[in-house]
């Protein structure tokens, strides 16, 4: 890995209107390139949103859903890169020729599409399919993973990103100030958000409590730390279908620490410099070399898998 200067942005997306939302990426591409970044990387599903995706049917689904890498998303995606002079990486809805559906993160440069990745474990919408592979590639000199939300709750995705070579995972998330059977947990009143101008300090606090970033730093920190990577986590903010989003974006260090963040209560660009000193430093480049796989046959016993979150727990 060679350093590298990284952006992670957080927007207020709008339900169903990628001619909007691909405006918003596009603007806030613009300003992490003024200020130094070589990839800049967006939300979960950010391109026609994602939470609304919920009671759509399997036809709804295809309507919204395009195909990559020859879908028109990818190709205004793919001149943003161009007129920027960056890597942009996004969410979108991908359509295959057979039907099928997938919660899909794109990466792109100036010469064209670069890579995708599909969601392991979708459950927004049962009519979504799962992905079934993992993807490191080699980008701008580094070598780069990627997990979307759910499938970074599973150790075994990340530990398995940074063994194939992962130095940085992207992590591109809708996720926090959800309904939750957890202490603590829950949604966030819209009128908080609507009068976040007037009274930013109450808004702030709810963002910042169990129900954002404390409930983050249980566990985001330790993908990073307990695999000795970068990890690069992206978040809305602002109104989504039904609950406030909380932003959020940062980039967590090799140690779990937190390299950079954003605290703004608006759409926002955070921008880190990544250093490969760190990588061979972090406790995690030992545990990974510290392994038994000889031990570890529980792993990969055969198991029905059912990707549960836990506000359908509070939603029955």
């Amino acid at each position: 890995m060679r350093d590298i200067r990284i952006a992670t942005v957080q927007f207020e997306n709008r339900d169903n209107d990628p001619p909007f939302n691909l405006g918003r990426i596009r603007e806030l591409t613009g300003r992490a390139a003024e200020e130094g970044a070589e990839i800049v990387s967006f939300h979960e599903c950010c391109i026609p949103a994602y939470t609304w995706l919920q009671p759509l049917d399997k036809n709804d689904l295809l309507a919204v859903a395009e195909p990559v890498p020859d879908g028109r998303s990818v190709k205004q995606l793919i001149d943003v890169a161009r007129e920027f002079r960056v890597v942009v990486m996004a969410g979108l809805l991908e359509r295959t020729p057979d039907q099928q559906v997938y919660n899909t993160y794109v990466t792109v440069g100036p010469e064209g599409f670069i890579a995708k990745y599909r969601k392991l474990h979708p459950f927004v919408n049962p009519h979504l399919s799962a992905g079934s592979e993992y993807v490191v590639i080699d980008l701008l000199g580094c070598k780069v993973g990627f997990s979307i939300c759910y499938d970074n709750n599973l150790p075994e995705n990340v530990r398995i990103t940074a063994l194939m070579g992962a130095e940085i995972v992207f992590m591109p998330h809708v996720t926090c100030c959800l309904p939750s059977v957890m202490p603590g947990r829950g949604t966030v009143p819209r009128e908080l958000w609507d009068n976040r101008h007037a009274d930013p300090v109450r808004l702030r606090q709810e963002f910042r409590g169990p129900k954002g970033r404390e409930w983050l730093m249980r566990w985001l920190p330790a993908r990073a730390w307990e695999n000795g990577i970068y990890a690069v986590f992206s978040n809305p903010i602002g109104w989504d279908y039904d609950t406030v989003k909380p932003g959020l974006a940062m980039i967590l260090d090799p140690f779990g620490e937190v390299l950079t963040e954003s605290h703004a209560l608006e759409d926002d660009v955070v921008i880190g410099t990544l250093t490969a000193d760190k990588l061979s430093l972090a406790s995690g480049h030992r545990y990974r070399g510290a392994r038994r796989p000889e031990l570890y046959e529980k792993l990969v016993e055969p198991q029905e898998s059912v990707t549960l979150p836990g506000w359908s727990m509070e939603r029955k």
